[in-house]
């Protein structure tokens, strides 16, 4: 049977006429069993890339290198866009012993330009913690393009285990700057230091700077309710969710 897709999907207040949406043919979800997705998706690079990139990522959208897509799968709305209130965030006491546990780190925005050494940490950490997975056999030629071709404000974080220019890179953080915060598009670590929860880390990370410049929000992607892959999502409240046109507080009952 075919299913009409939900045509507030390409509904974006405010969004210029003539923008042109496409959908991708079905594939099976890497989320939920026995169920198959598809994505709407704009391109970008195009007039006014960063406005364009703002509002779209306020509709749920999210970028990858000059494509916004965002969720279109007839018979399934389990995905949720999220993102962190920064601005009233609040560590716990095991956020705060992550931070503190991570001090010696020295964080440094650098330009969205791929380097081997970022490719050398990506792939050690696909091999632990994706291994099979649909990045799994990704080439230098492939993450120098998930990487450089981006076509709005975009930054490489770079975390390194000392401040000097040659010190062990632990950890980096592909994010986009919007008008209100930043949005995380791909992180990734050193699989071996495994006590110092880097993934997390680079959340409260970019929360706790986004406070401090007076950015709103950080943008986490997508959460599914019961998924063990995106439920660590909560952990960072106040956690605010997608509600057709509305942005509201994810409520704990949820």
């Amino acid at each position: 049977m075919t299913m009409k897709l939900d045509e507030s999907l390409f509904s974006v207040p405010g969004l210029r006429r003539g923008l042109r949406f496409y959908v991708t043919a079905p594939t099976p979800c890497p989320y939920l069993e026995d169920q198959f997705e598809r994505k709407a998706f704009t391109h970008l690079a195009q007039a006014s890339p960063d406005s364009l990139h703002h509002q779209l990522s306020e509709a749920g959208f999210r970028r990858s290198q000059a494509v916004a897509y965002r969720p279109a799968c007839p018979s399934c709305n389990a995905c949720r866009s999220v993102r962190v209130d920064a601005g009233n965030f609040k560590l716990s006491r095991n956020q705060a012993r992550i931070v503190n546990r991570n001090q010696d780190l020295v964080r440094t925005p650098v330009e969205p330009k791929a380097t081997r050494e970022q490719f050398r940490l990506l792939k050690n950490y696909l091999l632990a913690r994706h291994k099979g997975g649909g990045m799994s056999e990704m080439g230098y030629r492939e993450y120098v393009g998930m990487v450089n071709e981006s076509p709005v404000q975009t930054l490489l974080f770079e975390y390194r285990q000392g401040s000097e220019p040659d010190a062990p890179l632990v950890a980096v953080s592909l994010t986009d700057v919007l008008r209100d915060g930043f949005s995380m598009v791909y992180t990734f670590f050193d699989p071996r230091q495994s006590q110092r929860s880097l993934g997390t880390y680079m959340v409260l990370d970019h929360i706790l700077s986004a406070e401090d410049f007076a950015l709103p929000h950080v943008y986490l992607g997508y959460w599914i309710k019961g998924s063990q892959k995106m439920d660590y999502k909560r952990r960072f409240q106040p956690l605010e969710v997608l509600d057709g046109p509305v942005w509201r507080r994810l409520e704990d009952d949820e």
